[in-house]
């Protein structure tokens, strides 16, 4: 009956107007087989088990170049190809970095040319992508005992350690020529000692000691100078109350970060102050808050902004101050 109504209908109108769902569904419908078993008959027993295949011929083709087709395999391995680089990479903490970057760049008393900020801005992308790569090779043992890092590709095997150190590589030396050559040596070298500091001293020791915040905390400070290096090819006192801030800002950060992940830190023997010491972190917290007030009050004197910056953002610093106050208290 439908197969005679959908020939009317074509009849009719010419085609059928259907959904590519309605389509896929009824294509799939169509050339499946319909089993009937034959009736029974007296003295002939076999004839009750005897079936009769029926096979039924498609209703209606989805066109082979319609938008629903199935992606090749070529398309397929391509996309997650791309899309393990960007898990390896830490694609958002790495955009993230590379925002600190050109703010340093767009702060400092230079002239702004467009193939330089691009240069630094890919290059200073790498050098962390690289960075972030390494640190995953070194901690799948560990990310495996953790809720918020056992489903990285590394621990799931989903991309080989070889695969993943060779993609770091390629990515630091990359990004490494791109900065000394595309913008000025100074910056490749902030670019390469930030790799250094991450992947060989960072990472190791967070499963030694506490100073390892300290430590990453200069890693997150190095972006703004390596942007404004790039832009000036100096870093003047502007630059270094901008990695100050940045600096300071790591510790009221990471520490309430970790705060909430101390049963996977403690699990996975990362030695972190939430864990070792609570009142350290709380205390640590709150000095590096009045930090970053104090630090934002220094921005005009280096000419870094106008004096209206210290009174708009007081009422803010101040509320961030306030509750480091209250993370000691409570």
């Amino acid at each position: 009956m439908f197969i005679n109504s959908c020939s009317k209908y074509v009849w009719k109108y010419g085609s059928i107007n259907l959904s590519k769902r309605s389509c896929l569904v009824l294509r799939h419908w169509s050339t499946s087989q319909v089993y009937f078993k034959a009736a029974p008959t007296v003295g002939k027993t076999a004839a009750v088990a005897a079936q009769i295949v029926v096979p039924r011929s498609p209703v209606c083709e989805v066109p082979p170049n319609a938008d629903s087709a199935e992606p090749s395999p070529a398309e397929v391995s391509s996309t997650s190809r791309i899309q393990a680089y960007m898990m390896l990479s830490k694609f958002r903490l790495t955009s993230l970095v590379v925002m600190t970057s050109m703010s340093g760049y767009a702060m400092a008393p230079g002239v702004i040319d467009l193939p330089t900020v691009a240069m630094c801005a890919v290059g200073t992308g790498l050098m962390s992508s690289a960075a972030n790569a390494v640190n995953q090779f070194f901690e799948v043992p560990f990310d495996s005992q953790m809720a918020r890092t056992r489903n990285r590709l590394l621990v799931r095997s989903v991309v080989t350690p070889l695969h993943a150190f060779s993609f770091a590589i390629v990515s630091a030396t990359t990004g490494g020529c791109l900065l000394y050559f595309g913008v000025n040596p100074l910056t490749a070298y902030l670019g390469m000692a930030n790799l250094f500091l991450y992947t060989c001293l960072y990472t190791p020791l967070k499963r030694v000691s506490i100073l390892n915040t300290w430590v990453g905390s200069v890693v997150g400070a190095l972006p703004p100078l390596m942007g404004w290096a790039g832009c000036s090819g100096t870093l003047d006192a502007g630059a270094w109350v901008l990695a100050g801030i940045l600096y300071a800002w790591q510790f009221p950060h990471f520490n309430a970060l970790s705060w909430n992940l101390r049963p996977d830190y403690s699990r996975a023997g990362y030695r972190m102050m939430s864990v070792t010491d609570p009142g350290l972190c709380r205390r640590t917290t709150l000095r590096y808050t009045a930090a970053i007030l104090a630090l934002s009050s220094c921005a005009p004197f280096a000419d870094l902004t106008n004096h209206w910056f210290v009174l708009e953002s007081l009422p803010l610093n101040g509320y961030f101050l306030y509750l480091g106050k209250l993370s000691i208290v409570t």
